[in-house]
């Protein structure tokens, strides 16, 4: 088993918290290899956070996505949710981080670019650069390694809560190396640290580590999940159920106009690596269609090396496009407190590939609108690398 920066950090460095105003940054994945919370081992050992800091879905994940969150459960802290119904919900009030000299963030990221925990902590950067707060990260593994890069770079223009940080959708990088990235991009004069792991290589997938899986988000409830949520995301930008309100959400997708047969077929033409694609029906308790019955597919990853999450999911939504082209649509109007572009533009980081879906491009033409930038990015990303 590997040793996170948590269990490095609560071995070696415990007893110079008792001298330090600090707050944490957390949720329920910042757990130990014990299965022990960090908050509750430091307030075994009397040493009590002025503040804990929750992200969006809370503090033990109980809160659907884009749900602000307005309780959560005692810890024997005060705890504080990033994640309310405003933008300016998103990042603590200036007043809570007087005489706080340490922030510390442990949250457990899955390796792709519109998951928003490490945009907490992008903002979090942000608001102490200038001060004397050191900012600590305890690093975690990436989910998907830390060797392949997938999809378009984030352009400026298009920065929100789903993309904040200059990287491709998937980017092969660990909240550490990212907190390292953003202080060069941003050139923050910030007391930046960083725990690394211990035993962490970058082509280890999450069973490899031997650490147990802790679901981040609501939605996340496996390893096998976060594979295809790079791609599988993008469904929340359409009218397609991304399988939300199901035991698997991401693993399938649907709606109740769609025959499964139809668009298996029409997605055997345009052949993505690595998967297999299965015939399904779903019925939603919650979210898009609940209580409907929704014809569509389920995923199954057959080469996790050859299968490109981001291209999937974009070759899906060319299938829909094709085959139901009177029914299926992007979605328009407020999307994670933004209403300036549509979801899915958001989500992909530019408005090139939804242009490109709609003009029916084949899906080379589309892939190769990002490819190069893909490629650079997974070279230039090495000047981060901590393992």
């Amino acid at each position: 088993m590997i040793t996170t920066g948590l269990d490095a950090f609560l071995r070696d460095e415990t007893d110079r918290l008792r001298t330090r105003n600090f707050a944490l940054v957390v949720n329920q994945t910042s757990m130990t290899n014990t299965l022990r919370y960090s908050w509750e081992v430091l307030l075994e050992a009397g040493i009590k956070p002025a503040l804990i800091f929750s992200p969006e879905h809370g503090l033990f994940a109980t809160d659907q996505d884009q749900e602000a969150v307005t309780s959560q459960p005692k810890t024997g802290c005060r705890v504080v949710s990033l994640y309310g119904s405003n933008a300016e919900s998103l990042r603590p009030r200036q007043e809570m981080l007087e005489g706080i000299d340490l922030l510390v963030f442990d949250i457990q990221d899955i390796g792709t670019r519109y998951y928003t925990y490490v945009n907490t902590m992008a903002m979090l950067m942000d608001m102490v650069a200038g001060t004397d707060i050191e900012f600590l990260v305890l690093d975690r593994p990436n989910p998907l390694g830390g060797t392949l890069v997938e999809g378009p770079m984030l352009q400026p223009a298009y920065r929100s809560f789903v993309g904040i940080l200059p990287i491709p959708v998937r980017h092969g990088l660990t909240a550490g190396e990212l907190a390292l990235l953003y202080r060069e991009h941003r050139q923050l004069d910030i007391n930046l640290r960083i725990l690394p792991m211990q035993g962490w290589s970058r082509t280890m997938n999450f069973e490899a580590t031997g650490l147990p899986w802790i679901p981040p988000s609501p939605n996340m409830p496996s390893p096998e999940t976060a594979a295809v949520y790079p791609g599988m995301c993008l469904l929340e930008g359409t009218n397609v159920s991304e399988g939300r309100g199901t035991t698997i959400p991401f693993l399938h997708f649907g709606a109740p106009f769609i025959d499964p047969h139809a668009i298996a077929a029409r997605l055997a033409g345009i052949r993505p690596e690595g998967i297999s694609f299965r015939p399904t029906y779903f019925k939603p308790t919650y979210h898009k269609f609940c209580g409907q019955v929704s014809g569509g597919l389920a995923l199954h990853v057959t080469d996790p090396i050859r299968f490109d999450a981001f291209s999937t999911g974009v070759a899906i939504i060319a299938a829909l496009q094709q085959e139901y082209p009177g029914q299926f649509r992007f979605l328009e109007g407020v999307y994670e407190f933004n209403s300036t572009w549509p979801a899915f533009d958001l989500l992909c980081g530019n408005g090139k590939v939804r242009k490109l879906l709609e003009d029916s491009c084949p899906m080379d033409i589309v892939r190769n609108s990002w490819a190069k930038e893909a490629d650079n990015f997974r070279m230039s990303k090495e000047a981060y690398h901590l393992y």
